[in-house]
């Protein structure tokens, strides 16, 4: 059992060193003294991206942690269900400087484009990977990954496993995460992140389930918290998508990039905010107005339901604004 703390919470503005006494007695390492865990590597955030970071920096030998303020499985990635782009070729010729291309296209030319090439270079391998880990993607007559048409996709890129994919995806990199036996800091809620000599050196969190708050140090933190798509009343996004990383990183004064670029999903089922694949656009549905029109035809003529998904959202909410909106 842990000590009570000496105050429920800390308020902003006060001294935190009250309410953070140690779960355990202070241990000393040459000169300094260590009040809480310490790792060279803190990864806040355990879905996709949050345990690919920690596998990785595992593997280079580092000491890892992840902290969550959920459990793993549990993490928005395992929603998403259309699948993973990868210039495999096993549906067209296909390679990643098409790939590459596509993907700068699709973002009007305002993407980072040498992340891009990097993403589009590395995407085959990192799917193999994935497959070799455990995942079971969908499969053509002959065998091998299936792929299929999406949007502003110039090939049919998209590795898929049926509608699950996101599923499918978490439960393997979890199941890498034990493997490895990757210390996981379940039901952790980080909210401040510990600034000392310039450099992020830890967080301190809450623990949701015995109470109180946790100081864990680490030599290098990477935030990977997703998204803050609970923002909008509306949204295919799991509650616990509120932006926690980004105001951390804001309050303590790193400049955030690009935050006017949130991405809008055309298909959902309203006003639940239940998603509705993309895969369905890829197999050929179409969408219409309450006119009965393929509207797209007005926005996008040539890529039609399979344009890139901001051309889509847009011409939606036109359609909608114009009186051509169902419901």
């Amino acid at each position: 059992m842990r000590r009570p703390r000496s105050c429920p919470y800390a308020k902003y503005g006060h001294s935190l060193r009250p309410c953070l006494a140690p779960a355990r007695a202070p241990r000393t390492t040459g000169d300094h003294t260590v009040t809480g865990p310490k790792h060279d590597v803190l990864v806040v955030g355990a879905g996709l991206a949050g345990m690919r970071a920690a596998i990785e920096a595992f593997d280079a030998g580092a000491d890892v942690a992840m902290i969550t303020k959920i459990h793993p499985v549990r993490s928005h990635s395992g929603a998403a269900e259309g699948g993973i782009n990868a210039a495999l070729g096993n549906a067209s010729e296909d390679d990643p400087e098409k790939h590459a291309f596509d993907t700068v296209k699709g973002s009007d030319y305002l993407g980072d484009q040498d992340a891009i090439e990097i993403l589009c270079q590395e995407a085959p391998e990192d799917v193999y990977q994935l497959e070799h880990w455990g995942a079971v993607f969908s499969r053509t007559a002959d065998g091998r990954i299936a792929q299929r048409p999406f949007g502003a996709a110039g090939e049919p890129r998209t590795a898929y496993a049926a509608d699950i994919t996101g599923h499918v995806l978490i439960h393997v990199l979890y199941e890498q995460v034990m493997k490895r036996d990757i210390k996981t800091y379940e039901e952790f809620f980080a909210w401040k992140l510990v600034v000392d000599d310039d450099r992020c050196q830890g967080v301190i969190a809450w623990d949701l389930i015995e109470g109180g708050l946790e100081a864990i140090g680490a030599k290098t933190v990477v935030l990977a918290t997703g998204g803050a798509g609970r923002l909008y009343t509306g949204t295919t996004n799991a509650y616990a998508c509120t932006g926690d990383g980004m105001t951390m990183a804001l309050r303590v004064g790193v400049p955030l990039k690009d935050m006017e670029m949130m991405q809008f999903h055309p298909t959902t089922l309203a006003p639940t905010g239940v998603l509705i694949t993309e895969g369905c656009r890829g197999e050929g549905a179409y969408l219409l107005n309450a006119q009965a029109e393929r509207f797209l035809v007005r926005y996008a003529p040539n890529a039609m339901e399979l344009a890139s998904r901001d051309v889509i959202s847009r011409a939606e909410q036109t359609e909608i604004d114009e009186g051509r909106g169902i419901g």
